[in-house]
């Protein structure tokens, strides 16, 4: 993104010095030297519509592709703590097993 800053304020001082260099060494009528700046104006505003364009849709896919590998993220943790939370009921059943029949001892020697 550092990038598509540093072009965009290329392009703004370029088209700022090209504007002032086109004034004072301008052979022709102050009309058709506005027409000229207003034209190389418009260029540059499309230019510029267009790189945000493509700025807006780059980020736009980026976005898009990082939401899906979290959702793959997401969906692959909680996929890890169903079987683990499996393996923790397996293994306390099987404890609570143990301590039924301990149980079960302790009261037939009573």
């Amino acid at each position: 993104m550092s990038n598509n800053g540093n072009t965009i304020l290329g392009i703004l001082a370029g088209t700022t010095v090209g504007v002032v260099l086109g004034i004072l060494f301008a052979p022709d009528k102050g009309s058709v030297t506005r027409q000229k700046i207003a034209d190389e104006a418009a260029t540059k505003r499309d230019l510029m519509a267009e790189k945000a364009t493509e700025l807006r849709d780059s980020l736009g896919n980026k976005i898009s592709s990082h939401k899906e590998n979290l959702d793959h993220q997401v969906e692959s943790i909680v996929s890890n703590a169903s079987y683990k939370a499996e393996d923790v009921i397996t293994t306390l059943e099987a404890k609570l097993k143990d301590l039924k029949a301990k149980n079960k001892n302790l009261q037939k020697k009573a």
